[in-house]
């Protein structure tokens, strides 16, 4: 502690190596949430890869009954179902643009069977390019109709409000909410792949998922670089501080580089002459004499 209060040099050479130490630190962190980010999109890749082009299977082999939860092992599988569109409770997703192109996904319950619904995203209609004005959207195919879906997990409910008829995210209790239906559902939702018969109007094909794997890789070993980089920098300056402290303590600086205040001489102890005995005895005769 004594020498680093005493030496500028000094202090300045610690405070560098903490603050390597920290910015190391915090550059180890960060990329290591881009790491994370990494290997999230990758498995998120490799569902894709796996689930988009596999054969269909009934709707029941994946959600069994209403009420059930699409497992997430598989999303983006494809799944068929019979039932008849219920044209009435079609509602409109907004602020999902396709290809930068503005414009609405148009949703609407497959009524099955039983009675049940499964909430269908058909496809986009296109908005005027500066997101004004009416928009048409076609009318589904009537009677019974064969749907091949890709099964989609249910979305969080969206608490932004929304003009009658239209949605903020494919939540199936708001979809079905705002259509103005009560029929049970399922946790999840479908992605229009084709239905037979073909509608007299087709809806614009809903784009596949990006597998584009985004930067996240390349971020986390540029951080850890700017870590091992930050250690070796200011651990430079921080030896280059020492260097020139001890050149400056040599040249008979201070630390700071100021002139050294000189030191105070040692005291000299005062020789005193001995008196010898001849020189003594000469003084007392002199002092007869007189």
């Amino acid at each position: 502690m004594r020498l680093l209060r005493g030496n500028p040099a000094t202090r300045r050479a610690v405070g560098l190596v903490l603050l390597a130490v920290a910015v190391s630190v915090a550059c180890v962190f960060l990329g290591r949430w881009q790491w994370h980010r990494h290997v999230a999109r990758d498995a998120a890749i490799r569902l894709v890869e796996q689930n988009y082009s596999a054969d269909p299977v009934p709707l029941d082999a994946l959600l069994p009954a209403t009420g059930a939860t699409l497992d997430p092992g598989d999303v983006w599988r494809q799944a068929t179902v019979t039932g008849t569109y219920d044209a009435d409770a079609t509602v409109l997703l907004r602020n999902r643009p396709v290809n930068s192109q503005p414009g609405f996904h148009v949703i609407t319950p497959l009524v099955l069977a039983d009675g049940s619904a499964l909430v269908v995203d058909r496809g986009w209609v296109a908005w005027d390019d500066d997101a004004s004005g009416e928009v048409d959207v076609p009318a589904p195919p009537a009677g019974d109709v064969t749907v091949t879906v890709h099964l989609r997990p249910d979305e969080p409910a969206d608490a932004r409000s929304a003009p009658a008829g239209q949605v903020q995210a494919i939540n199936v209790g708001q979809v079905l909410a705002a259509g103005g239906s009560d029929a049970e559902s399922y946790g999840g939702y479908g992605g229009l792949v084709e239905e037979t018969p073909a509608p007299a109007t087709a809806l614009g094909n809903l784009p596949a998922p990006s597998t584009d794997p985004g930067s996240h890789l390349s971020y986390a070993f540029q951080w850890w670089t700017f870590s091992v980089g930050s250690l070796a920098a200011f651990g430079w300056l921080a030896r280059r501080e020492l260097l020139e402290g001890a050149e400056a303590a040599a040249a008979g600086e201070d630390g700071d580089g100021s002139p050294r205040a000189p030191r105070p001489a040692p005291a000299q102890q005062s020789r005193r002459r001995r008196t010898s005995d001849e020189e003594a005895e000469d003084a007392l005769i002199d002092s007869q004499l007189g």
